[in-house]
């Protein structure tokens, strides 16, 4: 049966691109295609569709606020669609955290948009869509209200995190919980176009007592410090010889580790385990897919590392997480609102 789909743009344009290019695929039909929030809703309680693409930027009602009443009214697998500014890549973030399950970023060149790229991703994403976990909005996150705690611990271990579809919002729920004196550094990487990760790392940074960034070449590591790879660069982890320090190198590198996401978890992960270190905590996240997994396996045998998986039933799409657990690499499946527990239990704060 055909993925029934509604489409939600102020743009008579963009309603008809997005539609043409779902109706391309026999396995999905658009059903209806409203031009604004406020119709969104009245149709989505008429039709009931499987997924919704919805604008950020509207008028009458935007994305964020027909979102909301979509999370609480009806709730079903919303795809944004953002534009690639700062303030459309913020209000994305915002609307992951609200329970959005991914975007779709719109070309900056029209003549992109029926591009086979842009094609297949829109695609692709309303396939996963249907199968994947929705959960509205109901935890309570912790916000930092007293600043930032002194970071006066060495660095004693490397926490990598693996993630991708569902990431933004399940990173909100690990990395705010993690106290900021922690003897550890973290290193993120989270499947996003150029433009976004910044827009993450801010959002995560006014949450939590450790200090969040997109990550920079030449950046050390340090205790108490989270550092995510920008979008479209892959993070690698190298040890400088003359210092011993742990230095972050940002490259477009076509490896073929990589497969094809840029940044890839495999190339963190091995990146990592050629440094020989011994207290490294692996986790990998929900997402669709394998990456991450040959680089948590290599960790696993060079480096003795600790590998966490989080559980099926908190993901939003179980593939990275369950291609690890397959792989047979995994010391602990944990769910989602437990693996800051599991990470701070771990590294002995």
């Amino acid at each position: 049966m055909a993925i029934r789909v509604i489409v939600v743009d102020d743009s008579a344009f963009m309603r008809k691109i997005i539609s043409d290019v779902l109706n391309s695929d026999k396995d999905i039909q658009v059903i209806y295609a409203a031009s604004n929030g406020k119709e969104a809703l009245e149709k989505i309680k008429q039709y009931s569709p499987d997924v919704v693409t919805l604008d950020v930027e509207m008028p009458t009602m935007d994305g964020l606020e027909c979102l909301r009443h979509i999370m609480k009214e009806h709730p079903l697998p919303v795809i944004m669609i953002s534009s690639l500014t700062s303030e459309g890549a913020e209000a994305t973030i915002k609307a992951l955290e609200l329970g959005a399950i991914d975007f779709i970023a719109k070309p900056l060149n029209f003549f992109n948009i029926n591009s086979d790229r842009f094609r297949e991703e829109m695609i692709r994403k309303i396939k996963v869509a249907r199968n994947s976990m929705v959960t509205p909005f109901t935890y309570q996150l912790r916000s930092r209200s007293s600043g930032k705690t002194k970071h006066n611990s060495s660095l004693k271990n490397i926490v990598a995190i693996g993630t991708s579809t569902g990431g933004p919002r399940a990173l909100q729920q690990v990395i705010p919980l993690i106290p900021g004196n922690i003897p550890a550094a973290f290193t993120v990487v989270q499947h996003m176009p150029p433009g976004f990760t910044k827009s993450l790392a801010a959002r995560l940074d006014g949450m939590s007592e450790l200090s969040v960034k997109e990550a920079e070449e030449g950046d050390v590591l340090q205790a108490g410090n989270v550092y995510i790879a920008p979008g479209d660069y892959h993070l690698k982890v190298h040890k400088d010889n003359l210092s011993d320090r742990l230095v972050i190198h940002l490259d477009k590198s076509d490896s073929n580790d990589a497969g094809r996401h840029r940044p890839s978890v495999n190339v963190m992960m091995n990146s990592l385990s050629d440094t020989g270190l011994k207290n490294i905590i692996g986790v990998i996240m929900t997402g669709m897919g394998n990456d991450g997994c040959e680089g948590l396996k290599k960790l696993k045998e060079k480096n003795n590392a600790y590998i966490i998986a989080q559980s099926k039933e908190s993901c939003v799409v179980y593939g990275m997480p369950k291609a690890a657990v397959s792989a047979g690499i995994v010391d602990r499946i944990v769910p989602l609102d437990e693996i800051s527990n599991v990470i701070t239990k771990m590294v002995g704060v």
